[in-house]
C-alpha cells in the first residue's frame, strides 16, 4: 500500500500536471500558516493570552474588537484568524482534490479529507479551551493536533515533491521514523509543561516537577535519535543531495533547539521570544524529520523504477 502511494505520488506524468501542481503549492501554503499559527499559539499562552477573547468564535462578541485591543487581545484574535484562514484553505485543498481526482494519486483527496477532519476537531478543541478556561488537558491535546495536521500536510507536500533518489538509504528509513516519533512525544511533553506552568510551579514551590523532569529526561531519547539518523547520514556517501542538504538542517535545528531549551531553563521562561522560539523550533525540527523519513522511503522503493532526469 505505502510502495503503491509513494510511487503514484511521483509518476512522472500526473507530478507534470496542473492540479498536482497547485494542490502541491496550497499543500505547503497551508502548512508554513500552521507553523505560524502554532508560534502564535505559544505567544498567546506565554503572553498569558489565552482568555484575552473570554467568548468563542467572536472576541467580545465582535469580529474585530477593535475598543478592546489591546496586546493580549491581539494575539488570541490574530491566532483565531489564522486558524479560521486555515480551515478555509483546507476545505478548498479537499474540494480542488476531489473535483481533480481522476488526474491525482487515488490516495490524494482521501488523504486531503483526513487533515480536514484534523482541523475540524482541532476547532472543537480550540473552542474548548476557552470554554473550559485553558484545562491543561484540553490545551495538550489542541497541541498534538495541530502537530497531526502539520505533520499530514508535511507528508501529503513531501509525497507530491519531485524528488530523484539514489537507493542507498539503508536504514535511514527507520532511524528518521523512530527519531520523528521521539520528537513528536517530546514537544508533546514540552506542551504540558507549559500548560500547566510546571516550570514555574517546580522552581516556585517544588510542585509539578514530575512534569518537568519528563520534558527534561525526552531530551535524551530524541537527541539521541536524530545524532544518528545525522551520523548514519554523514556515512552514506552515495545519499542524495535532498537528503543530505535535510541531514544539515536537522543537525542545525537539532543544536539551536538544544540551546534555546537551555536558554529557557535558565531564564525561567522570562524571556518569552526565546520561549516561543523554542516550541517553534521542536515543530520546525518534527517537520524536518517527516520530510526526510517521506524521501528517504521514496529513494528505497521508488528510485530503482523512476525513468532519468530530464537535461
Amino acid at each position: 500500500m505505502t510502495e503503491s502511494i509513494l510511487y503514484s505520488s511521483y509518476s512522472s506524468s500526473s507530478i507534470a500536471s496542473v492540479p498536482i501542481r497547485w494542490i502541491r503549492w496550497l499543500v505547503w501554503k497551508i502548512a508554513i500558516a500552521t507553523l505560524v499559527l502554532m508560534a502564535i499559539g505559544a505567544a498567546t499562552r506565554v503572553m498569558n493570552a489565552g482568555l484575552a477573547c473570554p467568548d468563542w468564535p467572536l472576541c467580545y462578541g465582535k469580529v474585530i474588537p477593535t475598543q478592546e485591543m489591546n496586546l493580549q487581545v491581539f494575539l488570541e484574535w490574530f491566532h483565531r484568524l489564522d486558524a479560521s484562514l486555515i480551515g478555509l484553505s483546507t476545505i478548498v485543498l479537499v474540494v480542488l482534490s476531489w473535483w481533480y481526482r481522476t488526474k491525482l494519486p487515488s490516495w490524494l483527496p482521501w488523504g486531503c479529507t483526513f487533515a480536514l477532519g484534523l482541523i475540524i476537531f482541532q476547532g472543537i478543541l480550540g473552542a474548548l479551551t476557552v470554554t473550559q478556561l485553558l484545562r491543561f488537558d484540553l490545551v495538550t491535546a489542541h497541541l498534538a493536533t495541530a502537530l497531526f495536521f502539520f505533520g499530514t500536510l508535511i507528508v501529503i507536500g513531501s509525497n507530491l515533491s519531485e524528488y530523484q533518489g539514489n537507493d542507498t538509504v539503508g536504514n535511514l528509513t527507520l532511524i528518521s521514523f523512530v527519531a520523528t516519533i521521539l520528537v513528536y512525544i517530546q514537544c508533546l511533553l514540552g506542551g504540558l509543561v507549559a500548560s500547566q506552568w510546571a516550570l514555574h510551579q517546580c522552581f516556585g514551590g517544588n510542585q509539578l516537577c514530575f512534569v518537568m523532569n519528563s520534558h527534561i529526561i525526552g531530551v535524551f531519547p530524541a537527541t539521541i535519535s536524530c545524532l544518528v539518523l545525522i551520523f548514519f547520514s554523514w556515512r552514506t556517501p552515495a545519499l542524495s543531495e535532498k537528503l543530505r542538504n535535510l541531514t544539515q538542517y536537522i543537525g542545525l535545528i537539532l543544536f539551536s533547539q538544544i540551546l534555546l531549551g537551555v536558554a529557557t531553563f535558565y531564564l525561567h521562561l522570562q524571556v518569552e521570544p526565546l520561549t516561543i522560539a523554542h516550541h517553534t523550533m521542536g515543530a520546525v525540527l518534527f517537520g524536518t524529520l517527516i520530510t526526510f523519513t517521506i524521501f528517504a522511503r521514496k529513494d528505497s522503493i521508488v528510485s530503482p523504477i523512476l525513468p532519468p532526469k530530464s537535461a
